[in-house]
């Protein structure tokens, strides 16, 4: 009789009949396939599902092979041996030996392989025993692989169908919402733009949708079928831009295990997003340049050039002209990004699209969450209208969210309303002009100066670069007032 035993979960203890001197209840001995034929009523034994299917891990020779992961060679079988479970069936079968070998495949226990015989086991039978063993534990592990891969293939075809519905939902007209004049010039620049082949440089305040008007340039064009690799710029750390942007080989420095493509190569034939493109570092803005200038690259620790087919889309919310003047950008990289230039306007200049942008973020926030729907009537609508709101659509988003999850739109706005008020309050002076008998102490003129310095933060949301910034606004050079703000210590918190 010959048998195969697989290691698998434990599943059938409470029918199990080596339950009470069970080890182990998490995993067992599986029957997985049986042959042989009886000499005295002529039973094939190849049922898998009788008093054998399952075996403890360490009972009997069959547990204890594939316990200590060690073969049994017994040429002579005693029926009368402690381990011998049924000694009348060896005495009427006329067993005469036992061997067994465990099935391993990388170090690792598949179950075990284990032989009955009538006739004593010869010399050599062990070895003969372990070469179909070894065959049998790596055809085991293939298919263990292969049921994993298409297992894994499954899952991630589900969530990919998911998140494309999930895109769909959340992106109509290439996610952007709205109706406002600001809007609609904004839908014209992506028709006119996303056919082409330009690189585009996105201007806009934090959270005003950069990555979204990119999706949408990249969806309505004729690369969108390829990859959108999307960078954030200052997050990357100097020392792994090259490999992150351009990919390694193998051994091109510590930790370089294996080859690795880099981003180039991952967007090749699409597009290629740089959010926060100014926050790049000026030494590394040289590496960028080349590769777009010439469409050609090297894998760090390569000589091979390897050529490159993408387009770039970068968004920013510095003003570049002053990082050029200051010697941040570098003038080159500047001209080769803004090929066409988009400014997306922020949300406190396009308040005709709060309504709308409100009940589409309740919809996908009530879907998110599995909650009702919630109402929101003129009253909040006003609110939501009034107010600045200087984290733009994402602090819109947020505020819905919390909406939504506790069903209190009054409770909510009250609180924003009050978070603000008390900010406002915080923050706000009054222009001092003092009568001409009145004079300011240098602490009383320092103060002030900081004063004035918070209020402009405050309203321009902490922006010192561009027309809209802190620094215009003071009517002084950027990096003068950083250097103030320094030494003045005054800090974004």
């Amino acid at each position: 009789m010959v048998r195969v035993w697989l290691l698998g979960q434990g599943d059938r203890c409470l029918t199990c009949r080596f339950e009470p001197s069970c080890p182990d209840k998490e995993k067992c001995l599986h029957l997985m396939s049986s042959a042989g034929r009886s000499n005295y009523d002529n039973i094939t034994w190849d049922n898998i599902n009788g008093a054998f299917s399952r075996f403890p891990l360490g009972i009997g020779k069959v547990g204890q092979i594939a316990q200590e992961g060690m073969p049994v060679e017994i040429a002579d079988l005693d029926p009368e041996a402690p381990w011998v479970i049924e000694p009348d069936w060896i005495r009427r079968e006329g067993v005469q030996s036992f061997a067994g070998q465990p099935l391993v495949c990388r170090d690792e226990v598949l179950g075990v392989l284990s032989v009955f015989t009538r006739e004593r086991l010869e010399q050599g039978a062990l070895d003969m025993l372990r070469m179909v063993a070894d065959h049998l534990a790596y055809a085991i592990a293939n298919a263990h692989a292969f049921e994993t891969i298409t297992k894994l293939k499954k899952q991630i075809e589900e969530e990919n169908a998911y998140l494309r519905e999930e895109i769909k939902e959340a992106q109509s007209f290439y996610g952007i919402i709205g109706k406002s004049q600001g809007v609609e010039y904004i839908r014209k620049l992506i028709q006119v733009v996303a056919p082409t082949d330009a690189n585009v440089l996105i201007y806009g305040e934090s959270g005003t949708g950069k990555e979204m008007i990119a999706r949408a340039i990249h969806n309505y064009s004729s690369r969108c079928n390829m990859p959108m690799i999307k960078i954030n710029c200052s997050a990357i750390p100097r020392e792994l831009f090259e490999s992150e942007f351009f990919g390694h080989a193998r051994g091109a420095f510590t930790g370089a295990v294996k080859n690795r493509i880099g981003f180039f190569q991952s967007a090749d034939g699409g597009t290629l997003f740089l959010d926060e493109v100014g926050e790049l570092p000026i030494f590394l803005q040289s590496k960028l340049l080349r590769v777009l200038q010439e469409g050609e690259y090297k894998r760090v620790g390569e000589d091979n050039i390897r050529t490159v087919n993408v387009r770039v889309i970068s968004a920013t919310n510095r003003d570049l002209i002053s990082a050029i003047q200051s010697g941040q950008f570098r003038e080159d990289l500047y001209y080769r990004l803004q090929v066409f230039p988009l400014e997306i306007p922020p949300l406190r200049e396009r308040k005709d699209d709060i309504p709308l942008l409100a009940k589409h973020f309740i919809k996908l926030c009530s879907q998110k969450f599995n909650k009702p729907a919630t109402r929101l009537n003129s009253a909040h609508m006003l609110r939501l209208i009034q107010h600045d709101w200087p984290g733009n659509i994402r602090e819109l988003q947020n505020i819905i969210e919390r909406i939504v999850i506790t069903s209190q739109p009054e409770q909510v706005l009250q609180e924003l309303q009050r978070l603000y008020a008390a900010e406002n309050k915080k923050n706000a002076f009054a222009v001092m002009q003092p009568e001409r008998s009145q004079l300011l102490t240098e602490h009383e003129l320092r103060e002030l100066e900081k004063e004035n310095m918070r209020e402009a933060l405050r309203r321009t949301n902490w922006k010192i670069y561009g027309p809209r910034g802190a620094a215009k606004l003071l009517s002084v050079n950027p990096t003068t007032l950083i250097s103030r703000l320094k030494k003045l210590g005054i800090y974004k918190v």
